[in-house]
């Protein structure tokens, strides 16, 4: 993002200084960016990393007025992190890459006995870092700037290695064994968030994503997920603290602030001024246009009127809101319909 982007991202989440017209940001990877930009395939996305830079350098280019996060994303879809375990990793030509759950894993009664990974060494970790470092000065020449650290979470992670539903299963039947095994992951993730920071001293916000957070109630999130999030958020002096669930945000809403979040993307499904609500005044809201049905599947005209409506819900008051979809931009968003959404939020 420029430095112009990062100071309204900053004025709008940490300072919550109210802005006469909505400020607009869209989570942008791998999703979406290769079949929007139609010259690669998703395969070629991952492969090559000049592909990867004139990809993001397109999307920067067409929409100057929205901030992408967390900008220039560096990853290989959910596979980056499991990959440091010992995860199979599954590709295609044109679908996202999957991570296999580890060998082993399929019981569901006890959750994985894990060793912690060297993060400057581990699967896909090197590659992934050293995409920004060699094309940091292409992004810079361009007025941008890497500004965040970026990790799918603790949950997120351990479903991937063990199964959604075999790591639901071992939280009920095998706590313990459940806290150890996120306390590994949860010392990597912090581990590999400083290593970016080191590495790209520009870097001043951290994002995480988990979307498992949303499949288990406010107890659960109290014990298994908070904790993990508040160390992992807080292993850099960072000035944005942002959380994508855009699965049930209702059962972790209320504790956010409690952990430092001071910016929530979250499922449509929950309307914005239910979500302020319960995340209370001082954390961010980025949301929550239908990004499937509407975004994706809508006409200009239907995206016009649902960011309208939003608008009008929130009666012009855009403290501490960014305008944007319920979850990262799906495949399908076409130039027409995001541009759209920019024009009707810019009035």
């Amino acid at each position: 993002m420029t430095n112009e982007q990062w100071e309204k991202l900053l004025a709008v989440v940490v300072r919550g200084e109210r802005l006469d017209k909505p400020f607009c940001g869209f989570i942008a990877d791998s999703p979406w960016l290769p079949g929007w930009s139609g010259k690669a395939s998703i395969l070629d996305y991952f492969a090559s990393e000049q592909v990867w830079l004139e990809t993001n350098l397109a999307a920067v280019r067409t929409f100057p007025e929205a901030v992408f996060l967390p900008g220039f994303w560096s990853e290989y879809g959910m596979c980056t992190e499991p990959s440091a375990f010992g995860a199979q990793l599954i590709w295609h030509e044109n679908e996202l890459p999957f991570a296999a759950a580890l060998s082993g894993a399929g019981t569901g009664e006890r959750a994985l006995k894990l060793s912690k990974p060297d993060v400057t060494s581990a699967g896909l970790l090197p590659f992934t870092l050293q995409r920004l470092v060699r094309a940091r000065p292409a992004i810079e020449a361009e007025g941008h700037t890497i500004r965040f650290a970026v990790a799918r979470g603790p949950l997120n992670i351990a479903s991937f290695l063990m199964g959604t539903t075999e790591l639901l299963i071992a939280m009920q039947l095998d706590p313990d064994g459940t806290q150890e095994m996120l306390e590994v992951i949860t010392a990597f993730l912090a581990e590999w968030i400083k290593l970016q920071a080191a590495t790209i001293p520009s870097i001043r916000g951290v994002l995480l994503l988990d979307d498992i957070i949303g499949f288990i109630g406010p107890e659960d999130v109290a014990t298994y997920a908070m904790p993990s999030l508040k160390r992992v958020f807080g292993a850099i002096d960072a000035d944005i603290r942002f959380l994508h669930n855009d699965a049930n945000g209702l059962s972790c809403a209320e504790q956010l602030a409690d952990v430092g979040v001071n910016l929530f993307n979250f499922s449509f499904e929950h309307p914005i001024d239910e979500m302020r609500k319960l995340v209370g005044p001082e954390v961010g809201l980025l949301g929550n246009i239908p990004p499937r049905d509407v975004l994706a599947a809508g006409t200009p005209e239907q995206v016009r009127r649902c960011v309208a409506e939003q608008k009008q819900t929130l009666d012009g008051d855009f403290t501490r809101v960014i305008f944007s979809c319920g979850g990262g931009l799906p495949p399908g968003v076409s130039t027409a319909n995001l541009r759209a959404f920019l024009e009707e939020a810019g009035k």
